[in-house]
């Protein structure tokens, strides 16, 4: 009996070691929708509360761009572009510091041959500002998991509606 407990123990323990890596989940990022629910739950979190900003990285290639649509006066749209490093920075400044919650309303993901894209609905508040939006997703594979390469995002807050069949 004493065998079979240290046996199933050693199997629990190298099945719990084999799922992360330094502290990263790496179930998660075996599926497309488990790379992108990771994102969410690291940026979100009360004011105050640190973030793992190394197992954020852990979902980007090291040279992932992220890109926010901001919406100016005048109906004009201005594409400012982040590296990896860039938005961890002000992640930690923003995020952490005023609290931020987002969480998906709806998902749709078409992949093909290795490439994904994943187009999310979600709502955020950030402060007193609460938002809809939508994240765009562009992920590979490599052969063993899937790393997010860029991610786009769009809010409504100069007042153009999130469309009925993303708020599903």
């Amino acid at each position: 009996m004493k065998t079979y407990c240290l046996t199933l123990f050693f199997f629990i323990s190298v099945s719990l070691q084999a799922q992360t890596i330094n502290g990263h989940d790496t179930a998660a990022v075996k599926t497309i929708d488990g790379t992108i629910n990771e994102v969410l739950k690291i940026v979100s979190g009360e004011k105050g509360v640190k973030r793992n900003w190394e197992a954020f990285r852990f979902l980007f290639t090291p040279n992932a761009q992220i890109t926010v649509l901001r919406h100016e006066e005048n109906n004009v749209n201005v594409p400012v572009t982040y590296s990896l490093e860039e938005f961890v920075r002000l992640g930690m400044r923003f995020y952490e510091n005023d609290g931020f919650i987002e969480y998906e309303l709806s998902k749709t993901i078409n992949e093909y041959n290795g490439i994904a894209h994943a187009f999310q609905s979600y709502y955020a508040k950030e402060l007193e500002i609460e938002e809809q939006g939508i994240n765009s997703y562009q992920l590979v594979h490599d052969g063993k998991r899937w790393w997010i390469v860029s991610l786009l995002w769009t809010n409504n807050r100069n007042g153009v509606p999130l469309p009925e069949e993303y708020k599903k």
